[in-house]
């Protein structure tokens, strides 16, 4: 087998350069500070009282960076690939994140992020901050009794984010904000597939092997493998299949959804486009209106090659929050005529 050793500053740590990078091409959007490494928006909506924070391991650009900006997230903690940030980074990101109402901490649902954000937050409530958490949960592929830390947060983390933002832009406080992250998040499932695995940064080479026309199943965003291996459908059959999981999984609530194909890194958008046009043809047919799509890469596993569908119940108050303009590095802009 040939190995693929991706292209990584020789020496050390590929993150620094990558954050040093980031914030050099989008320097009108965001602002690095390097010791801890924290990134932070430079603009923010004037009504914003309560900061919106996030952060998690790299290896999943444009997550979470990518989503600094107006009507998103005001600070980002970026930690190792595919590891937590220091509660160190979350605390001074938080620092300058934290509005006249308090701050926000959306954590993916991993031990390491819950137990750093949450030691960043004790800190951060004996500075006289106040701080709330929304948890992201929506994995299925992890909602199982065997799971003592229950569903990965996964895919629905940048709807969450979306949603959020929109929300703390009109000016809501911390406690409303809060309840509404939750019910974001509670509204939310997520599955992901994947035909090869991410490539190994020591080794050039897959991080874990499949036998010929199989599928992972389930697969997780660090490069977990998924609990079972399936013969690798049809394209149309595993698309129908996954909605029917995803649709069932989702708790009761309006025929409408907001729908997010991810790529897991290794995917085009040639394919991505024609999955995303499998799973609105899917909605149709089972009788639920598409409020709203995001295709792309937004959420991967370095170069996986697989996707992800997210589904979020969209309630109808939501939705102005879901059109809201997002000014960030990776959030698709608004058209002129969706911003008039």
């Amino acid at each position: 087998m040939t190995s693929s050793t991706p292209f990584h500053p020789s020496d050390g740590d590929p993150v620094p350069p990558a954050l040093r990078g980031f914030a050099r091409a989008h320097a009108d959007l965001v602002e690095l500070h390097e010791d801890p490494a924290h990134l932070v928006a430079r603009h923010r909506a004037p009504g914003r009282r309560v900061g919106l924070v996030s952060g998690g391991g790299s290896g999943h650009e444009p997550m979470h960076a990518g989503f600094l900006g107006l009507g998103m997230l005001d600070a980002v903690a970026p930690g190792k690939v595919f590891a937590s940030p220091h509660n160190r980074q979350i605390l001074e990101a938080s620092r300058k994140a934290a509005g006249p109402g308090g701050v926000i901490h959306v954590v993916k649902n991993y031990t390491g992020d819950r137990i750093n954000f949450g030691i960043a937050a004790e800190r951060l409530r004996l500075e006289g901050v106040e701080v709330r958490r929304v948890l992201v949960d929506d994995d299925l592929a992890t909602e199982s009794a065997e799971t003592a830390t229950g569903r990965r947060g996964t895919g629905a983390t940048v709807v969450v984010e979306k949603l959020l933002g929109a929300a703390a832009d009109d000016g809501l406080g911390i406690d409303e904000l809060a309840e509404l992250g939750a019910a974001f998040a509670g509204a939310s499932r997520s599955l992901a597939v994947a035909s090869r695995a991410q490539t190994s940064m020591h080794t050039g080479r897959p991080s874990f092997e499949l036998a010929e026309g199989e599928l992972e199943y389930g697969v997780g965003i660090h490069g977990e493998r998924a609990a079972r291996s399936i013969p690798r459908p049809s394209t149309e059959e595993l698309v129908a299949r996954m909605l029917d999981e995803v649709i069932a999984g989702l708790p009761a609530g309006p025929d409408e959804v907001v729908a997010v194909v991810n790529g897991l890194g290794g995917t085009t958008l040639l394919e991505l486009y024609g999955l995303h046009e499998l799973v609105a043809g899917g909605l149709e047919r089972r009788g639920i209106a598409l409020t709203g799509s995001l295709v792309g890469t937004f959420v991967p596993a370095l170069d996986m090659a697989g996707f992800s569908i997210t589904l979020t119940r969209m309630r109808p108050e939501w939705k102005t929050w879901w059109a809201a303009p997002a000014i960030t590095p990776a959030f698709p802009r608004p058209t002129t005529e969706e911003t008039v």
